[in-house]
């Protein structure tokens, strides 16, 4: 059997570690993928520290997987040998749950997610579902479009169902991995785009990526420089952090809504008054399916946006994984493969 090199945990809270492994098989409905990038993302913690319930180990970690594919299991006609694709965090889906009946297939109850529910991509090949594999177009490279299957495609299907339109004020909350993508699409989606971050140090790139807007939240109270504004029609909170959440809902306008996509276990503090008086809401979002990925990397091609990314070869794996959770890195960490 060929051999291949992975990255893998095998146990809870157990380091990542550079092993050898047989190349895994596609089975029936399954691609296998040669991996050529793949982005480390924080939810990488809950497989590496098993956060997850039911995670069985070894498991390769990795859900930003950018390459080609390499093989089709039995039954799978739509995807050939050599074609640009990607998986992000929807690995597919049960098909008979509710959620699965009405089509919301990455509100699954049983959601398989690459690196968690199977092996992802801190390998050199990976093997998936073919709903899960997104088509990946030419005009960008397998580095960029790794962090755009999660980070990014969060970002952009939040804010594109978020129903905001153009000229509308939209807030991003956090200038980080998720927010300094956050900021490019609501610029180019022809938002008038509030970028709201802590200290002064951020202001330069928030316009350099697009903001219209500079608040510094140590320097302000932000949700009422929001209101001296008008009122956000849209807030989108990317920086996992309850009490920053908290502290912006009043800058939204009447029917605004904030969008949370920062996952975090701290509660944001909203009384019933606040949403009712103002017509205002709060909503959660969870990235999107395969399809939803092809729309994201097709408009990044289209209109320029781009992650910015630190590249490590497979074998610094877990310096990657380290550097991404250090909060040092700017701002997406992407392991890149050997060239076949």
């Amino acid at each position: 059997m060929a051999k291949m090199k992975a990255a893998q945990v095998t146990r809870s809270g157990g380091p990542i570690e550079l092993v050898e492994r047989e190349v895994p098989q596609p089975r029936t409905g399954e691609v296998r993928i040669r991996v050529q990038a793949c982005g480390i993302c924080h939810s990488d913690v809950l497989t590496k520290d098993g956060h997850w319930p039911g995670i069985q180990y070894p498991r390769v970690p990795g859900h930003e997987i950018a390459g080609v594919v390499d093989a089709a299991g039995s039954g799978v006609t739509e995807w050939k040998k050599g074609e640009r694709v990607g998986v992000g965090w929807y690995g597919g889906h049960c098909g008979h749950c509710p959620s699965c009946r009405r089509g919301e297939f990455i509100n699954c109850e049983f959601l398989p997610v690459p690196g968690i529910s199977y092996d992802g991509g801190y390998a050199e090949y990976m093997v998936a579902p073919a709903d899960a594999v997104a088509r990946m177009p030419d005009g960008i490279t397998v580095e960029e479009a790794a962090p755009l299957l999660c980070a990014g495609i969060t970002t952009f299907n939040a804010l594109r169902h978020s129903g905001a339109g153009p000229g509308d004020l939209v807030a991003i909350q956090g200038v980080g991995g998720l927010g300094h993508l956050a900021i490019q699409f609501a610029n180019k989606f022809g938002y008038k785009v509030a970028s709201v971050s802590r200290g002064a140090d951020n202001a330069a790139l928030a316009r350099k990526l697009g903001a219209h807007i500079y608040i510094d939240s140590q320097a302000s109270n932000p949700a009422e420089e929001l209101k001296k504004l008008g009122g956000a029609r849209v807030i989108l909170a990317t920086a996992p952090s309850g009490q920053a959440m908290t502290a912006l809902f009043d800058g939204l306008g009447t029917n605004g809504k904030m969008v949370v996509v920062g996952a975090s276990t701290e509660p944001i503090q909203v009384t019933p008054i606040q949403l009712i008086f103002g017509r205002r809401s709060l909503q959660g979002w969870p990235s999107g399916t395969s399809v939803d990925s092809e729309d994201t990397l097709n408009f990044a091609v289209l209109s320029g946006v781009r992650p910015m990314i630190e590249k490590f070869p497979l074998e610094r794996a877990p310096e990657a994984y380290e550097r991404m959770m250090s909060g040092k890195a700017e701002y997406r960490v992407v392991l890149a493969m050997p060239a076949a």
